[in-house]
This record gives C-alpha cells, structure tokens and sequence, in this order.
C-alpha cells in the first residue's frame, strides 16, 4: 500500500532533512557530493520545488522549500531519495544491501519571520558549525556557497519569495554563531518535529497540519498523589 504523502500545502515554508542508516556517511569524497548535487538538479527539472536554502553533509541534508502546489514537497524529495539511493548503490556496487537513508523525509513548517532567518542560518553553517571549512561560504555544497556565485553559474532552483529578503550583511550572520536561544529552538524542532515559530503561531500551525502530538510533553505523566 502506497504511504500517504506528507501535508505541506502551497505557499508555506518547510524545513526538510533526511539522515542516512544508523548516521554513517553517505558523501565519503567530493565526488559524491557533486553527484548528489547533479540529482537535485534532475530533481527539480521534473518537479520545480523552489529552495531557498540547502546544504549537504556527510551524514544527513537539509532544505528549507516553498511549495507551490500541495503535492511537491512530497514528489520532489522522494524522487531526490530514491534517485539518489539507487545511484549510490550502482556506484559502489551495494545493490541489495539495505537502505541508505534511515526513512522517509521529515518536514517541518517554519513561521515566515525571524525564525525564517535563523533557520536558513543554521543550515548555511552546518559545515562551518562541523569545522569543515573556516567560512560558510566555501562549502561548496550548500546555498552560502551557490549564493556568492556570478548569476550565470548559479541554480535557477535557488529562489527567495518575493516576501523574504536577506539582510545585507547576510554573509556575516552566516557566518556568526546563532545564540543560544537560537539554537535550542532549532534542535527542539528537529528533536520532535514541532513547526517552529513562536508558540501561538507553531500551536495554529500544528492544529492546521495535523502536528498536536509534536506539541505535547513527553513522558509518563507525573502520579500527583
């Protein structure tokens, strides 16, 4: 039986991240980055998801997407798994081995504010946060990187709505630890696959989508007697 494709109807922002098998690696050279890189092209050829930011790690990838209809995110990112999957397998020769990635896509609806921005920032230096690079910008994998190229060499896939507008010392906040406050909002999100916003807008959004369980304390509750 086909799984019911995920919620995420036009016009909203989502976080989407995938991880591989147990977190072992998935790019072992730069090879296998570009490779991926060539499937989100093909990807988006045939379901034109605009990214507005995205960044490819050893183990795991994140994007941050506006649909425009309500079936894209879904269409788009399990082609962009099993494309990639089986042309992983093909290239070191695995096929029949098991999975690559750990399951299916998670996704996660993000408030078009300043939660927006931290978000995009967390993304755009998860490789300068691993110490794989000393700038965001020179991880050749991600939207810091394809940002700063000439108009000319970079994605036609890589688009802010018109609503959203980058600061202009948005490299240096890239390249700027997120605080504290920041952060945990972010992983809490990840953790439990809450929207993220602020508390009356991520409680309007979970209602919306279907996401009350995220919202909910976790754990047995506590015997008050």
């Amino acid at each position: 039986m086909p799984r019911t494709p995920r919620h995420c109807p036009a016009g909203e922002i989502f976080h989407v991240l995938n991880r591989a098998v147990a977190r072992l690696k998935i790019f072992e050279k730069p090879e296998d980055y570009d490779a991926f890189m060539r499937v989100v092209d093909e990807t988006v050829a045939i379901v034109p998801l605009p990214i507005m930011s995205m960044i490819a790690m050893p183990n795991h990838w994140h994007f941050v997407v506006q649909p425009t209809d309500d079936t894209q995110v879904s269409e788009f990112f399990r082609r962009l798994t099993v494309t990639h999957t089986m042309r992983w397998h093909s290239h070191y020769k695995t096929s029949g081995t098991g999975h690559l990635y750990q399951g299916r896509f998670k996704s996660f609806p993000v408030q078009d504010d300043e939660h927006l921005l931290w978000l995009m920032r967390y993304v755009e230096r998860n490789a300068l946060r691993a110490n794989f690079v000393e700038s965001a910008e020179d991880w050749k994998w991600g939207s810091a990187h394809l940002r700063r190229l000439p108009k000319a060499k970079r994605p036609t896939w890589l688009q802010l709505p018109k609503e959203v507008t980058l600061p202009r010392n948005w490299r240096s906040l890239v390249n700027k630890p997120l605080t504290e406050k920041e952060s945990k909002a972010i992983k809490r999100s990840i953790r439990r696959g809450t929207p993220f916003g602020d508390s009356s807008w991520a409680t309007q959004s979970a209602a919306r989508l279907g996401l009350e369980s995220t919202l909910r304390a976790r754990g047995r509750p506590r015997n008050e007697n």
